[in-house]
């Protein structure tokens, strides 16, 4: 259960980037949170993993304060919590494998660590997370020399590795092509669904965010403007969320809801 009670955030700037933010997110959901730039999707992902901290309000993952935390307590919270972000953040002239075993360092002994000498039972569990993103074959490739969609599949298979009860993604399809993007939610979606692990993910392309999750959250202004069901969600609560009508801008490109006649937009 992650639980957000009246939870604020005030950046050093004035900026609000949560405004008495107040939900549930229950284990095994997978949720979407959508909003334009600067609405506060990021900071609300980024608050749960403790990488913000809030100003006010209280805020617990599986009963854990993250409000407040520090040290030891924050690093455990960040053990349970895999993160994945948009510029997938690997170890370029590592191998995959290497990137995919960083997610076992909560668990390993820093001379371990350093020196490279991971115990069996965590290189297994390494392998097993290449193999569940459909990747185990580039274990020994270099991570630069993997294509972008590939990059993002090595960084779910490191989140994996954590053996998490909740992965958070950043905006994980940003810069992917449309095939990428829609082969990397669906690795997020089958992760979801067959270990039960609580998936949430920021995204702009809301034909995205209707195709694979249970739950779409809409931001706007560091507040919660919709909270529902893809079936609940239409061109009129999309302009709630957007502050405008749906553009072309707001769906993948090459996608079946673009081929409709959208009008163009600015890309937020």
């Amino acid at each position: 259960m992650i639980r957000f009670d009246d939870v604020s955030v005030l950046y050093p700037t004035g900026t609000k980037g949560l405004d008495g933010v107040s939900l549930e997110i229950p284990d095994g959901q997978f949720v979407v949170v959508v909003g334009l730039s600067g609405a506060g999707k990021s900071t609300l992902i980024r608050t749960i993993n403790g990488i913000v901290p809030t100003s006010s309000g209280t805020l617990e993952v599986d009963g854990f304060r993250v409000d407040g935390a520090a040290g030891r307590g924050l690093r455990r919270l960040r053990a349970r919590v895999g993160m994945i972000f948009q510029s997938f953040n690997l170890v370029p002239r590592s191998t995959v494998l290497s990137n995919v075993l960083t997610g076992r360092l909560h668990a390993t002994p820093w001379w371990r660590a350093l020196f490279g000498w991971w115990r069996k039972a965590d290189t297994e569990r390494a392998f097993q997370a290449l193999e569940r993103v459909g990747i185990v074959e580039k274990a020994y490739n270099r991570a630069s020399a993997l294509s972008g969609g590939q990059q993002q599949r090595v960084a779910i298979a490191r989140a994996l590795a954590q053996e998490p009860s909740v992965i958070l993604a950043d905006e994980p399809v940003a810069s992917l092509d449309p095939p990428t993007a829609d082969m990397v939610m669906r690795d997020l979606q089958r992760i979801n669904r067959e270990l039960g692990i609580t998936v949430v993910v920021n995204l702009h392309f809301l034909d995205l965010a209707t195709r694979y999750a249970d739950r779409i959250i809409g931001m706007r202004a560091g507040r919660v403007v919709f909270d529902g069901t893809p079936a609940q969600t239409d061109d009129a609560v999309f302009e709630q969320i957007y502050g405008r009508p749906l553009s072309s801008a707001d769906v993948l490109p090459g996608s079946a809801a673009a081929q409709v006649d959208l009008p163009d937009g600015p890309d937020a």
